[in-house]
């Protein structure tokens, strides 16, 4: 029984959750901020089409939103979006049951370049990720990020009300709003999920406005990360750039009177419904499509399922294939390595380099290695929908995840989930956060061409009964750590805070 009477599961589950939810949050409002929005409303023809984006992030918090019925504030990007709303900018989501509110805030189109695809993805994505793309830090650009937050600050307060409410706040798009909200309102609840890794001291130095970055994010009562060594990092960081008080064995800043709790939150996926996706009957269709779309018999077939992003290690993996066919020629033929770059952020000229340059080392290795109408690499360019996805993790031999630098990656966890036959393997990158979990994985160095290379071979060779053994350990790590036991705990800290201010109120009374 934790710290406010709640019976913690053995097995977090969503109904646990929604256990959880309507034992103790009765009575308070939940509210969600993101910058993207769960579903996009655009224009088909004369037709509104409600579109679910690709996104691990909503992903992993629309249980959570149907469970609870509460409020998600996200940027309004679709073209068809204010078309749907309410005088208020609301509009019932999901379309099929409608279950929680999503309120649309509107950006300019200067807003949107600076705070979003300036500061955000040009300053602290690199920053954060270090993985030698340099960051780009325009006065205009923080100016920007400064009014967005300002404006989701004053949106929450307007939904929020005088009612008692939780304040769950995702990413690094919005460090300064955790502040901003309890300036304005002291009562309410708090917290902030930085699904980024968080860098070393020497490293977040290099940002112009980090002191004020940081006392943003104290305004929140629980921040969260992925992992402890970012929660270690974000403490040290706070050490050496504000004065503030860092507990390194409590996990807590005090500044200005007010504490701060900072906790490791693992992100993960809803196991059950990514099994029941892969053995759907329209996921039976989408293999046989593949394979006659692909001309696929019966070769061997890796995967990579990335958005079009240069921490994701794309060029890395190609050159491993690259060099795996270099070094075992009796693959050559036989191996199908399947690539899906969905793309991303477009408008950065880093990520339209990285497509092109993807493109083009495409067409190198199949030049260089095709045989009759064989080619090694089939690169795929669109989201291909979670039951074309679901497909290609039960038809690949491996699965490849060579991120460079991950706060977790969900893709490592949905391939997992997906294989229910109990066959596969999972290669994967020790930078990613998911390699804390899954240690029956491939684990590599993606930087070490030589060494992706040979951990192809493994698993391509690799016998039976040693593929299942991992695949089905990994499976009971994913299905035990779920994407509910990360809501719960999370939740279940949020309610300490809950307890701990009625119990001073009863104490001063």
């Amino acid at each position: 029984m934790d710290a406010v009477g709640y019976r913690t599961p053995i097995a977090w589950t969503k109904d646990a959750l929604l256990e959880l939810i309507e034992a103790k949050m009765r009575g308070y409002r939940f509210i969600v901020v993101s910058n993207r929005e769960p579903y996009v409303h655009q224009y088909s023809g004369d037709e509104v089409e409600c579109v679910k984006p690709a996104s691990g992030l909503t992903t992993a918090l629309e249980p959570i939103m149907r469970a609870c019925g509460g409020t998600w504030i996200a940027h309004g990007s679709g073209d068809a979006d204010r078309s749907v709303v309410d005088a208020s900018d609301h509009v019932k989501l999901p379309p099929d049951d409608p279950s929680f509110t999503l309120r649309r805030v509107w950006l300019t189109k200067e807003q949107e370049t600076r705070y979003y695809y300036g500061l955000s993805n040009q300053g602290l994505w690199p920053l954060c990720h270090v993985v030698f793309t340099r960051p780009a830090f325009a006065p205009e650009d923080w100016q920007s990020y400064r009014e967005v937050n300002e404006l989701f600050a004053r949106t929450v307060l307007e939904e929020a009300g005088d009612a008692p409410t939780f304040v769950f706040i995702q990413d690094y798009h919005f460090a300064l709003l955790p502040r901003l909200l309890k300036e304005s309102n002291p009562n309410l609840i708090v917290a902030q999920f930085w699904h980024i890794p968080w860098p070393n001291p020497e490293i977040f130095r290099d940002f112009p406005w980090g002191a004020e970055l940081l006392d943003g994010l104290l305004g929140n009562d629980l921040l969260g990360f992925h992992l402890r060594l970012h929660c270690l990092n974000f403490l040290d960081t706070v050490d050496r750039t504000v004065e503030a008080m860092a507990d390194r064995e409590r996990f807590e800043v005090t500044r200005g009177g007010r504490t701060t709790s900072v906790r490791p939150f693992p992100i993960s996926i809803d196991f059950d419904e990514q099994a029941a996706t892969a053995a759907a009957t329209e996921t039976d269709q989408e293999m046989k499509r593949w394979r006659r779309q692909l001309g696929l018999r019966q070769e061997l077939i890796g995967i990579g399922i990335d958005r079009m992003d240069y921490t994701k290690g794309i060029l890395e993996r190609l050159r491993a294939v690259d060099r795996f066919l270099t070094k075992n020629p009796d693959y050559r033929s036989r191996l199908v390595f399947i690539q899906v770059g969905v793309p991303s952020r477009m408008r950065i000229r880093h990520y339209k380099l990285l497509e092109e340059e993807v493109a083009d080392l495409v067409d190198e290795i199949n030049w260089k290695w095709a045989v009759g109408s064989w080619r090694p690499v089939v690169l795929i360019g669109r989201n291909v929908g979670r039951f074309g996805m679901a497909a290609l993790h039960r038809l690949a031999n491996f699965c490849m995840v060579s991120a460079l630098h991950d706060g977790m990656n969900l893709v490592a966890k949905e391939f997992v989930g997906s294989r229910f036959d109990g066959d596969g393997v999972l290669i994967l990158s020790d930078f990613a956060g998911a390699s804390r979990e899954l240690t029956d994985a491939v684990l590599v160095n993606p930087f070490d061409e030589e060494g992706m290379a040979e951990s192809i071979r493994q698993a391509l060779e690799m016998p039976e009964e040693a593929r299942r053994k991992r695949m089905q350990k990994m499976r009971t790590v994913v299905a035990e750590n779920n994407i509910y036991r990360w809501a719960g705990k999370i939740i279940s800290a949020l309610l300490r805070f809950e307890f701990a201010a009625n119990g001073q109120a009863d104490a001063a009374a």
